[in-house]
C-alpha cells in the first residue's frame, strides 16, 4: 500500500491542530474583545458586486493562504452582532461559550438521526426539550426535536396537524380527491406558514388570512366568518397558527382565545413562537403567552432569545405521539421504527438525516450558566424595548407604530418632512454605510417603518440615545 501522503497526515496532525486552534481563539478572542467594547462598526458595507470579487473562484490547486490569515479576513469582512449596537434581525450575539461548543461538536460531527451516530447529543437534545416543554407548561406526554430554524419547525408541525387532523392519511394516500385543505393564519404572520402551506401542495388560497387589530395581533372574534367563508369555498379547515412575538412588529397573538375557538371547531392549534416562547422564562411578561400550554404544537428559536449560534429550533408537540406523524416511512439501512416512542432515533420525526449537534449546544449553555441566566436576559432586553419606545415618544420628532410588546420596536423619523417613507429608506441606506448602528426597516399599514430587535445582552440605554441621534443626523442624508 502506499504511503499516505504528507499533505493529508499533516492536515489530521493533533499538534498542527493544537498550534492552530491556540492562535485562532487569540484572534476571535481579540476581536470579541473590540466588537464588544464597540471599537468596530457594525458592519464594513461593501456592495456585492465589490465582495465577490474579493473572492477569486480561480482556486489554485494547492493551498493559497493561512488560516490565521482568512480569520483576519472572515473577521474584518463580517457583520459584527457583537457589536452592542447590532439592533438588526433577529439574530443574537451568540455566548461565547456556544462558540466553543461549535468547535467541539464540528469537530465530532456525530449526526442525530439515530441513537448509534449521536449518543451523546440525542439524549442531551431530549433533556433539553423536556425542560422547554415544561417552561411552557405543556403536560408530560410533551415531545418534540430540536430542528433547522424556525421555517422548518413551522413545516413539520402543519405536516403532522395535516396528517392527525385532516381526514386523511396523506402521507400514505396523497392528497386525494376530498376538498382542497387549508390553515387560518393572522395577516402578520411570519411568511413561512404560507410557503409550508405552498409546499404541502395548499397552494396560495390554503392559508386563509384573519384580520389584525390596531395593534397587529389576530382578531379572535374574526376567526369563526373566516373559517366559514373558506369552508363555503369548498376548503376544509384543519389549523390555526398564532404568533407569539410576530417578526415584524414583535406583537403577541391573544392566545387563549384562539385556543378555545380552535378546541370549539376541532382544529390543530400551532404557536410560531420561534422569537417570542422565551417571555416564559420572564415572570413579568409571561403573561404575553397566557395559553401557550394549550398549543398542540409550537415552535421556539434558541438561536434568537436563548443566545445560541443558528440554527437552533425547538419543535414541540403536547402529545409527544404526534411528533412522528409528520415523517411515517422506513429507510431500512437506517430508519426502523419498532415502537411508539422511540425518541432515541430523531430522524423519524425530522426533516433532516444528518443534523449537527444542537442538544450538546443547547443543553451545554442551559448547564454552563443556568437557568435563571437566561430569565433575567429575556426580562431585560423585553424591557429594553419598553423603555426605547418611551424615548421615541418623549423625543418628540418620532412615532411608534404600535407599543411594543417585547423588544422588537417600529418607529418613523418625522423631522425631516416631506416624503416621510423615502425618509426612512434613506436613513436606513446612510445607517448602514456608516455603520454606526445595523437596523431594518418593514411595510406596516402602507407605511415604511424602521424596525429594532433589541437582542444583544450587552445593549444599554445610552446606545439608543445615540441610535436617535444617529437616525436624526441620517436623515440629512
Amino acid at each position: 500500500m502506499e504511503p499516505l501522503p504528507p499533505d493529508l497526515a499533516s492536515a489530521y496532525d493533533p499538534e498542527r491542530f493544537r498550534r492552530q486552534a491556540h492562535q485562532m481563539v487569540d484572534q476571535v478572542a481579540d476581536y470579541l474583545r473590540a466588537a464588544t467594547t464597540r471599537a468596530l462598526p457594525v458592519l464594513p458595507w461593501v456592495e456585492p458586486e465589490e465582495q465577490l470579487a474579493r473572492w477569486s473562484d480561480a482556486l489554485p490547486a494547492g493551498p493559497s493562504t493561512t488560516l490565521p490569515a482568512l480569520v483576519d479576513a472572515v473577521l474584518s469582512g463580517s457583520n459584527h452582532l457583537h457589536q452592542p449596537r447590532y439592533v438588526g434581525h433577529q439574530v443574537t450575539a451568540p455566548l461565547p461559550d456556544s462558540a466553543l461548543l461549535g468547535m467541539l461538536t464540528s469537530l465530532l460531527n456525530n449526526g442525530t438521526a439515530v441513537y448509534e451516530m449521536g449518543p451523546i447529543s440525542v439524549p442531551m437534545e431530549r433533556s433539553a426539550l423536556r425542560w422547554m416543554a415544561r417552561q411552557v407548561g405543556l403536560p408530560p406526554a410533551a415531545d418534540g426535536v430540536l430542528t433547522s430554524g424556525g421555517s422548518v419547525g413551522n413545516l413539520t408541525a402543519l405536516l403532522a396537524a395535516r396528517q392527525l387532523s385532516s381526514g386523511r392519511d396523506v402521507w400514505t394516500e396523497g392528497a386525494g380527491d376530498g376538498p382542497p385543505l387549508a390553515i387560518l393564519a393572522s395577516a402578520e404572520s411570519h411568511y413561512s406558514v404560507g410557503r409550508a402551506a405552498q409546499l404541502m401542495g395548499l397552494g396560495e388560497r390554503g392559508v386563509v388570512t384573519v384580520p389584525v387589530d390596531d395593534a397587529f395581533r389576530i382578531r379572535p372574534e374574526a376567526l369563526p366568518a373566516a373559517a366559514d367563508a373558506a369552508e363555503r369555498e369548498g376548503r376544509r379547515v384543519f389549523a390555526v397558527v398564532a404568533s407569539a412575538g410576530s417578526t415584524a412588529t414583535g406583537m403577541f397573538d391573544p392566545l387563549e382565545p384562539v385556543a378555545d375557538f380552535c378546541r370549539a371547531r376541532g382544529l390543530w392549534f400551532h404557536v410560531d413562537g420561534a422569537h417570542g416562547a422565551a417571555a416564559v422564562l420572564s415572570p413579568r411578561h409571561a403573561g404575553l403567552v397566557r395559553g401557550i400550554d394549550r398549543a398542540d404544537s409550537l415552535v421556539w428559536d434558541a438561536h434568537k432569545m436563548l443566545l445560541l449560534p443558528a440554527l437552533v429550533t425547538a419543535l414541540l408537540f403536547r402529545d409527544g405521539r404526534a411528533s412522528y406523524a409528520p415523517f411515517t416511512q422506513r429507510a431500512d439501512y437506517l430508519l426502523r421504527q419498532e415502537t411508539q416512542d422511540q425518541w432515541w432515533d430523531p430522524g423519524l420525526r425530522t426533516l433532516e438525516c444528518t443534523k449537527r449537534m444542537m442538544g450538546v449546544e443547547l443543553y451545554g449553555a442551559l448547564a454552563l450558566h443556568g437557568t435563571a441566566f437566561f430569565s433575567t436576559y429575556v426580562e431585560r432586553m423585553f424591557d429594553l424595548g419598553r423603555r426605547f419606545a418611551a424615548m421615541l415618544r418623549e423625543a418628540g420628532d418620532f412615532e411608534l407604530a404600535v407599543e411594543p410588546d417585547c423588544n422588537i420596536v417600529c418607529f418613523r423619523y418625522l423631522g425631516a418632512g416631506g416624503d416621510l417613507d423615502r425618509c426612512q429608506e434613506r436613513i436606513r441606506s446612510v445607517l448602514l454605510r456608516q455603520g454606526a448602528f445595523y437596523v431594518v426597516q418593514t411595510r406596516l399599514r402602507g407605511r415604511v417603518y424602521l424596525r429594532v430587535t433589541l437582542i444583544h445582552p450587552l445593549t444599554t440605554e445610552q446606545d439608543l440615545v445615540e441610535l436617535i441621534a444617529g437616525v436624526r443626523r441620517a436623515s440629512a442624508g
